[in-house]
């Protein structure tokens, strides 16, 4: 499809990750077509989402609660492989089983109101005149750079989670790990039997969770980061709210003091990051495990954002504009969560839809 004029379509999915493929397998299974009703878009050259860029050392069998899709269990799987590798050709067996028809590289630039209550998408590949939009897009695209006194002059390597490139890149090198997430703890780990030195720093001291995370804990975190969302507020991680896992891995970790917590530095220097009172870490690297926020720029001139800088949902519906449904955003982050988002903003969308058709 080119030129300028729209083509007509019930509903757009942006991004094939899980929650995106979640929520066109739920189209189709209620009897929307793939092209005629709905169009997938992907800006990935490939299938997988986020899970094509994973480190190549983040094996399937260190995943935490990878759910598989709806309607297709993802089963014997190597634990011993790279998970990139294993997600990403279980959805591409998944996109074909289910004739989901990804459009893809397409890059989608914005979305604005059009004409009669449609909502225009404009990307790479053209423009969709849409009933009803489902965003899939994550969080890997927006990976989070906090700003520190004095970072542009380090003469080092600064990089973020996103582009880890696995332990032995770090061979002989002295590292600081900033964050306190499971991606920080994972690196340190990983990184420690390589390089000549580790420091991990933290802006609030970490909390390790004893004891299994059961189904209730999960629905408990997910509350609360759903609270946050309801108010308008910018989403946190489930993480965040449940703690980290205190496994074998991590025992040793702070048993060996490769997990020895520091309180975040004040500044960073060209030769490594200091504190107030004086004390100096060296450092060839700083690897910024920071997490990452929601890729929604592209929604902008839908002016769905609250005062408090999140856009507040009810379930997945943009309180602002109905027909806007987000997936895998805030609570639905998850895999499980992004699977239970995409049937309810396809059950959401029916609606609206039905609605419509009453009133025209």
């Amino acid at each position: 499809m080119g030129g300028a004029e729209a083509a007509e379509i019930q509903a757009v999915v942006i991004g094939a990750g899980q929650a995106g493929l979640s929520g066109a397998y739920h189209l189709r299974r209620t009897g929307f077509e793939p092209e005629r009703d709905f169009v997938v878009l992907d800006h990935n050259p490939g299938p997988g989402g986020a899970w094509r860029y994973r480190w190549p050392s983040l094996t399937y069998d260190r995943v935490h609660g990878m759910h598989s899709l709806p309607g297709m269990e993802l089963t014997d799987a190597d634990p011993a492989r790279p998970s990139s590798e294993v997600i990403t050709e279980y959805f591409d067996r998944y996109e074909r089983a289910f004739d989901l028809r990804v459009r893809r590289p397409v890059k989608v630039r914005a979305v604005r109101e059009g004409t009669g209550g449609r909502l225009l998408v404009e990307t790479s590949a053209g423009i969709w005149s849409t009933r009803a939009l489902i965003n899939a897009t994550g969080t890997w695209d927006r990976p989070f750079w906090p700003r520190y006194e004095g970072q542009e002059t380090f003469l080092g390597r600064q990089l973020h989670t996103a582009h880890y490139p696995g332990p032995e890149a770090f061979a002989g090198q002295r590292v600081v790990v900033v964050g306190g997430g499971a991606s920080a703890t994972q690196h340190l780990l990983e990184i420690a039997p390589y390089a000549a030195d580790t420091t991990w720093v933290t802006r609030r001291p970490p909390v390790f969770r004893e004891g299994p995370f059961d189904e209730e804990a999960g629905r408990a975190a997910v509350a609360l980061v759903e609270e946050r969302v309801r108010r308008g507020l910018p989403p946190r991680s489930v993480v965040s709210v449940t703690g980290l896992p205190l496994n074998d891995a991590i025992r040793r970790g702070l048993a060996d003091g490769v997990l020895d917590r520091q309180p975040m530095f004040d500044r960073i220097t060209p030769e490594g990051v200091e504190w107030k009172d004086g004390r100096r870490v060296e450092a060839d690297v700083i690897l910024w495990a920071t997490g990452f926020r929601p890729a929604v720029d592209h929604l902008t001139a839908l002016r769905l954002r609250e005062p408090g800088g999140g856009i507040r949902l009810e379930g997945t519906r943009a309180v602002a504009d109905p027909r806007v449904h987000l997936v895998g955003y805030g609570p639905s982050a998850s895999t499980v969560g992004a699977n239970r988002a995409g049937r309810a903003a396809v059950r959401d969308v029916r609606r609206l839809l039905a609605e419509e058709r009453v009133t025209v």
